[in-house]
């Protein structure tokens, strides 16, 4: 069984994948999409995607993380796949899952999933110029409008010399709307050479149970339920049932830890909007998180939310520890 940590645009960047990954769980994780244009990407923008690049590749806690290209140029692909892989990542995985507007209107994401050929060209580019040593992974959704061309893409990618398939399992135009389609993830499983991951609505270990049964696969790819519930992936694995008093502690030094790196990470404007996109998430799960919500909802400045944050005693570790 592997779990993986999905890349999430906007969400799970390098601070979020750190924080995630030292909880503990994950096989490895990908990070958010460099986007492939006409060009070739200097190596700072590939540093930037995933400053894991700057240690191995990996976390500071040991996850391995390999990078997201998404394009639709085969030889621009190619050929920044080639640049990349002279940093040493743990892997190189191509988007056909992206079903946002801005990225489909300049032919990226999952609106190639019309195009099965245009799939087996990017993927033969890629890995005919990346080692044999760097896998070559993709993340693909069950098509743009139906799961007519389904099987199709899966073997143009399989074709093309992708190593292990992502399946979201939901088309493009479903979006992030329930339920997630695992019966057709166990259908390409059955019908490729390669190994295929789960994606798609797993918030819990019901969910995740649910998600094996029905696609008959073993791996999980996590997303916003692994944000959402911070703890996911290591309840998954020790088999503890979830409570949200006793992780809640534990929980609260990660959101101190991440509101401490991320005003060092971003400008002060910008900062509360990332707490707070984050804090959204975790009420789905954790009745504390929607209260600290609810109390910063409307405070614009990072002052006075530190200050709500001090009062709820929700600190980095190391403060924590100064505190006592």
């Amino acid at each position: 069984m592997k779990l993986l940590l999905a890349p999430m645009e906007g969400l799970a960047d390098a601070l979020m994948r750190e924080l995630l990954c030292a909880v503990g769980g994950y096989d490895w994780a990908v990070s958010e999409f460099a986007r492939v244009t006409g060009t070739a990407l200097p190596d700072r923008f590939f540093r930037r995607v995933s400053p894991e690049l700057e240690r191995g590749a990996l976390t500071a806690t040991g996850t391995p993380v390999r990078l997201q290209l998404l394009g639709s140029d085969p030889g621009w692909m190619g050929e920044n796949a080639r640049r990349l892989a002279r940093l040493g990542p743990a892997g190189i995985d191509l988007n056909f899952g992206c079903p946002a507007p801005t990225v489909n209107r300049h032919r990226g994401g999952a609106v190639l999933l019309d195009e099965p050929d245009l799939l087996y060209r990017i993927a033969s580019e890629v890995r005919r110029q990346v080692p044999a040593t760097i896998p070559v992974t993709a993340k693909m959704r069950l098509g743009v409008r139906d799961t007519g061309r389904t099987l199709e893409c899966g073997h143009a990618l399989a074709d093309g010399g992708v190593g292990q398939l992502v399946v979201h399992a939901r088309t493009k135009l479903d979006g992030y709307r329930p339920p997630a389609h695992w019966p057709w993830v166990g259908r390409l499983a059955s019908s490729l050479p390669i190994p295929v991951v789960a994606n798609g609505e797993v918030w819990c270990e019901a969910d995740w149970r649910r998600c094996l049964a029905e696609s008959g696969v073993q791996d999980v790819m996590l997303g916003r339920g692994a944000v959402a519930d911070p703890f996911l992936a290591r309840r998954i694995r020790s088999g503890e049932s979830f409570h949200a008093g006793r992780d809640w502690p534990e929980l609260a030094t990660l959101i101190g830890e991440f509101w401490l790196r991320v005003q060092r990470k971003v400008a002060a404007r910008h900062a509360p909007g990332r707490l707070k996109q984050w804090l959204n998430l975790l009420r789905r799960c954790y009745p504390q998180a929607e209260a600290l919500f609810s109390a910063v909802r409307q405070v614009p400045d990072v002052a006075r939310i530190g200050a709500v944050l001090a009062a709820a005693d929700v600190r980095p570790l190391l403060s924590a520890r100064n505190a006592a």
